[in-house]
């Protein structure tokens, strides 16, 4: 069964919309984490959109589970996160335009910056180093050949498919990538889109996978029913028996 790791940028989100300096997200990771999830994923994003970097180093002195730092290769990021040392760092593609990040890294076309990256996050001493990747087996290599340890697979196409069959396919590609990452010697993490519905194909048909990501979908259902039975809902589905 994979690990659930919680996404709290979007606590972040509400407080910023407001300029407030509530609801904190660091007081929601311990509330995560209070009910059962595995650790705690956030994104330093360049624009400061949700996390700040107040909140990055309240996170990594109170989490007590696993921590993943989300980041770009932007140069002030990478020399934030390498000074945090968190449990994992996620590169991952950032457009300020963009609402939420749209697919994964274009590792082939990036290799040099991105094996900089690598190495000097590896040289903080941070043990787990993933790429954000589509679910593309030239791609996947292209994250083995930088260095990385980890990959992430990008789940946005599968959890947006509109059709039964199309959302098989979808799994059938994150599976190929699954299996491609794990004959690479990659640990396999996932995210983006993962939800209480789709979540059981999901898991029926990708293989190997270690961790998910999750974060929208516990937020919004947490503004109904409360974060902590949200994440016990979604702790459920992760580890639940398959359909």
């Amino acid at each position: 069964m994979p690990n659930l790791l919680v996404n709290i940028d979007h606590v972040g989100t509400l407080r910023n919309a407001r300029q407030e300096t509530f609801p904190d997200p660091v007081h929601a990771a311990a509330l995560c984490e209070q009910a059962g999830a595995h650790g705690i994923v956030f994104h330093l994003r360049e624009d400061r959109r949700h996390i700040t970097e107040r909140d990055v180093h309240l996170l990594a002195d109170t989490v007590k589970g696993k921590l993943d730092f989300e980041l770009s290769t932007d140069e002030e990021v990478v020399a934030i996160c390498c000074d945090v040392a968190p449990d994992l760092a996620t590169l991952v593609p950032e457009r300020r335009e963009e609402v939420t990040t749209e697919g994964g890294l274009d590792v082939t076309a990036h290799q040099q910056r991105l094996e900089d990256r690598v190495d000097r996050l590896f040289g903080a001493g941070i043990e787990q180093v993933s790429l954000f990747v589509d679910p593309i087996p030239a791609q996947i290599d292209a994250a083995a050949a930088v260095g990385a340890n980890c990959v992430e697979l990008h789940t946005g196409d599968f959890a947006e498919a509109d059709t039964e069959r199309a959302r098989r396919e979808e799994a059938e590609r994150l599976a190929q990538g699954a299996r491609t990452a794990h004959e690479a010697g990659l640990r396999v993490h996932a995210g983006h889109g993962l939800n209480y519905r789709n979540f059981s194909l999901f898991q029926e048909t990708v293989p190997h996978v270690a961790e998910v990501s999750v974060g929208f979908a516990v937020m919004a259902r947490a503004i109904l029913g409360g974060l902590g039975q949200a994440v016990r809902d979604m702790n459920a589905t992760v580890n639940g028996p398959l359909s």
